[in-house]
């Protein structure tokens, strides 16, 4: 076992609470498996942190891994935040009282589809800063953070009383960077973490440093992932630092649900065959962006993260159970039960085993114990025959495309082997005896074998089917019902049993592991832990009977209606407020000025100016740089909403013969949290001009002779160079370039260098004036993929650009009586009585904006966060604890609508019945 960290850079630092090897990491003397769950604690109320947390630990979550935001604990600059619902020390502590370890990451970058980032919205202030980089102005702010963060996470270091086990620096900085380019900026932040006095080793996801040992991230593809470990750190170990269990949503895009259970279930399974001794389910629980918290992600010009982070994660947004919950807690068990195989395993020879055509076997042996991963290419369910290399042959029952383990001679306790073709759930001493547990799919069969050098006995009930050869080895024959099957025997005299149960019944399956053992509780929907050690459990809607196992008071006796009816607060007596465009009382600026140089992180601007039409009746609008939609008034009136951004063309009606206002309400949608150009301004910043031009470049490319169009599938290699000619009017001496630009880029034959440029970025805003001339011009670039979104030229003259502007905050300006859906921009609010629930409930609140169109919403004074009904977003999350007795809930909805069909709602799972089970002090 190797101790870390000896020596880095100098620094003598080491833990020997946590150790490594090759196989896993060693914690307090033993090896361990880190299942672990990312929980962000800023993603909800503290009063919600302890029922995720333990909902994590049922699920057989031994580690929570957690991001720590900067920008909620320095919102403004010199500002720190580390109380309430901001009070990261007290989440470790939470998690150390539930006994579950911690990986700390602190950043300071953390992407997390959270706003910049993480980083602070004043860092953009900071003049010629380069972020992410090996930057002294960048580096100063940086070390600034880390004197205030890392000693929170210190003080609660394994060794220093607490659970946190591992610290990671920087996050997917390979994304960007080679670890040799990247070296300076990754041995700063490195040392920045060890002077301030961790010792437990630091980790790095996605790009390593010297001194740290690395994991990978990804959904899918473990064996290239594992591969690449092994060829960089053969003598570490290897763990998912991030498995991507659902994905982010945005504005404007379908429900990010693709990711199945099933899926999800077999991914796992590829990465425990890969040999992966630790896996961080990326996100646990996802949780929602409140404030203005959500961030903006490459690929587009307008991928802005909608409020809810649910990312379809295990726990959903409110913290229930869900389908992938249910999988993600059957795997852990399953790995709970096998661990002692499996952090010791090597890949082993897959031929030695025998299947038909259509399926495959791969496996990991530690001495003669085996788990063979049989993967199927069959279009159905099917039972294949599966010889093993000792010449066995046993049943195996796969679903299509799916992988499931066989047991071959697992060593449940020394000297009693057990084969098993489908899931253990358990290999535990529950009241005096040696309890396994199986689970397949209902109505199907299990083959399970138990071979010892003592005697076998067992209890004959005349149904089940088992073969028993000589007294040393037993076959069971065994189908999986809705009601649980036991099986009684005795090894050696040793009482055993065998608890055979269908995958349904699994899902309802509840393992408490605390310090006397285990406890079991079968039967139940959902289950919690209270902070005085009550448990409760939520009934089912099953006949099947709930089981009890371990040290349990009496099962409580009655029958239960398993549902409550509820019935959600109504919200009556709305009051609305219109909005009056007018900017006059804002700060005057001859250009239009960001969020950031008003020294505003969030909301909403105006932005307004005067146009004199002259005789014309219309004008070609050229903003240069927007970075979020925006809609634009003349006269008062609503014309356009613009969605596409980076820089935007927009044709407007004027009245001839006089001077129009032009009013530009923009709202800050988020910063992009993952880009190699972070800090793009925010709102409008620079020139708009009137009288402009927008030329599509999507069309008319040349490759050799064939004409290409960038908005269809096309099958050039990547990295061809296509051209285009596009011609510039006199008079037009500014020009934007807008789109998915090419690296490889040139204009007249004069090469454009983009820094950092990434294929994958697809979104440029590049400002070309200096490479244009009058008449015809060549572009050419570099081919990298169709169909695109967008590829734009904006020209405008610097004689017509827009002066005289006013901007202000919309929450400062007057209002007026609200007379209907008119465009104008509103403001609605009405009040509603704190519910009464009964005890038995768990009720989770929702609010439903049916008609409204976008803005922001407030609940007792609190931003719930952005809201924009193109989905798919439906249903926004009000959290129970922030509800008073009287609550005030406001919209802010950017288009005036009629609030008349918003409503409360509770969320489904609200309805269910929870009763208390009386059992020992369990953690």
């Amino acid at each position: 076992m190797q101790e870390t960290i000896q020596s880095t850079n100098g620094l003598p630092h080491k833990n020997t609470a946590v150790q490594y090897n090759a196989f896993s990491y060693n914690i307090n003397g033993e090896q361990v498996f880190l299942n672990s769950a990312a929980i962000h604690y800023f993603r909800m109320p503290k009063e919600e942190w302890r029922e995720v947390l333990v909902k994590a630990k049922l699920a057989g979550m031994n580690c929570v891994d957690t991001y720590f935001a900067w920008n909620v604990h320095e919102p403004e600059e010199g500002q720190w935040s580390f109380e309430g619902d901001n009070d990261c020390g007290a989440f470790l502590d939470l998690c150390h009282e539930l006994g579950l370890w911690v990986i700390a990451r602190p950043g300071p970058f953390i992407c997390a589809e959270w706003d910049f980032g993480g980083f602070p919205y004043w860092l953009n202030n900071k003049k010629d800063m380069k972020f992410r980089a090996y930057d002294k102005q960048y580096l100063t702010y940086v070390d600034r953070y880390m004197d205030r963060i890392i000693p929170i996470i210190r003080e609660r270091e394994i060794n220093a009383g607490g659970s946190v086990i591992l610290v990671q620096v920087e996050n997917e900085y390979g994304y960007l960077e080679t670890d040799e380019a990247a070296r300076d900026y990754m041995l700063h932040l490195r040392d920045v973490m060890l002077e301030r006095g961790v010792t437990v080793p630091l980790i790095t996801c996605v790009g390593g440093a010297e001194g740290t040992v690395e994991g990978a991230n990804f959904w899918s593809g473990a064996d290239h992932h594992y591969n690449n470990l092994v060829q960089k750190q053969p003598d570490t170990p290897k763990i998912v630092t991030e498995f991507w269990t659902g994905w982010f949503e945005h504005w404007g895009a379908p429900a990010a649900t693709q990711k199945t259970a099933a899926l999800y279930e077999k991914r796992m399974l590829e990465s425990l065959r890969a040999g992966f001794t630790g896996i961080s389910h990326y996100m646990f629980f996802g949780g929602t962006n409140f404030g203005g918290y959500g961030g903006r992600t490459v690929g587009a010009s307008d991928i802005f993260m909608v409020t809810s982070y649910d990312y379809d994660a295990p726990l959903n947004e409110y913290g229930r159970v869900t389908e992938k919950y249910n999988t993600a807690k059957r795997m852990s068990y399953f790995v709970n039960a096998t661990e002692s195989v499996l952090l010791g395993a090597v890949e082993g020879a897959a031929g030695s085993a025998a299947l038909p055509q259509g399926f495959a076997a791969r496996v990991r042996e530690k001495g003669k114990e085996r788990i063979w991963f049989v993967e199927s290419s069959k279009d159905e369910r099917e039972t294949a025959s599966m010889t093993l290399p000792d010449g066995r042959t046993i049943p195996v029952t796969v679903g299509p495309h799916a992988i499931v383990p066989v047991i071959d001679r697992l060593q449940v306790e020394p000297g009693v082997y057990l084969t098993c073709n489908t899931y253990l759930l358990a290999n535990d001493l529950i009241d005096g005896q040696h309890t396994l547990i199986v689970y397949a799919e209902n109505g199907q069969r299990s083959h399970i074998e138990l071979e010892s050098g003592q005697p076998i006995r067992v209890e004959d009930d005349g149904v089940r089917r088992q073969r028993l050869e000589g007294d040393r080895r037993v076959v069971f024959d065994l189908c999986h019902f809705q009601e649980a099957q036991f099986v009684q025997l005795t090894v050696g005299g040793k009482p055993y049993r065998i608890i055979v149960i269908n995958k349904d019944t699994a899902d309802r399956a509840w393992r408490l592991a605390g310090k006397n053992g285990s406890n079991w509780a079968i039967g139940y929907a959902d289950f919690d832990l209270l902070a005085d050690g009550t448990f409760r459990a939520a009934l089912q809607d099953s006949d099947a009977e709930p089981i009890l196992l371990g040290e349990w008071a009496a099962l409580p006796g009655g029958q239960l209606a398993p549902c409550v009816y509820l019935q959600a607060p109504a919200l009556e007596g709305w009051a609305s407020e219109a909005c009056e465009l007018s900017a006059a009382q804002g700060r005057e600026a001859s250009q239009p000025k960001a969020f950031s140089e008003l020294g505003q992180p969030y909301g909403h601007l105006l932005y307004e100016c005067d146009i004199d039409a002259g005789s014309e009746s219309a004008a070609n609008l050229v903003i240069s740089r927007l970075e979020d939609t925006a809609r634009v008034y003349v006269n008062g009136n609503q014309q356009a909403l613009v969605q596409k951004v980076g820089a935007a063309a927009v044709e407007v009606r004027l009245a001839p013969n006089s001077k129009n206002r032009l009013q530009i309400l923009v709202q800050n949608m988020g910063r992009l949290n993952f880009s190699p150009y972070l800090g793009e301004v925010k709102g409008i910043a620079g020139a708009v001009y009137a009288d402009g031009q927008s030329v599509d470049l999507l069309g008319g490319w040349k490759h050799e002779d064939a004409t290409v169009h960038l908005n269809e599938v096309n099958s050039i290699a990547g990295g061809s160079v296509i051209r285009r000619a596009f011609t510039v009017e006199a008079g037009l001496d500014r020009a934007v370039l807008v789109g998915a630009i090419s690296g490889r880029l040139s204009i007249n034959g004069k090469e454009i260098k983009l820094e950092g440029y990434q294929d994958w970025f697809l979104h440029h805003t590049l400002d070309i004036s200096d490479y244009i001339q009058e008449g015809s011009n060549l572009i050419e670039m570099a081919y990298v993929k169709s169909p695109l979104q967008r590829l734009e030229l904006l020209l405008s003259s610097s004689k017509n650009e827009l002066g005289g502007w006013r901007i202000a905050d919309v929450e400062q300006l007057n209002r007026k009586p609200y007379a209907g859906s008119t465009g104008a921009p509103a403001w609605h609010t009405v009040q509603f009585d704190k519910p009464e629930l009964p005890a038995d409930v768990n009720a989770k609140l929702k609010l439903r904006l049916t008609g409204m169109s976008k803005g922001t919403l407030w609940l007792n004074g609190i931003n719930l966060g952005r809201y924009w009904q193109v989905g798919p977003q439906e249903d926004y999350k009000i959290p129970m604890a922030w509800l008073k007795e009287r609550n005030e809930l406001v919209l802010f909805d950017e288009n005036g609508a009629s609030p008349s069909k918003v409503r409360l709602l509770y969320d489904q799972a609200s309805s269910r019945r929870w009763i208390s089970i009386p059992s020992q002090p369990w953690l």
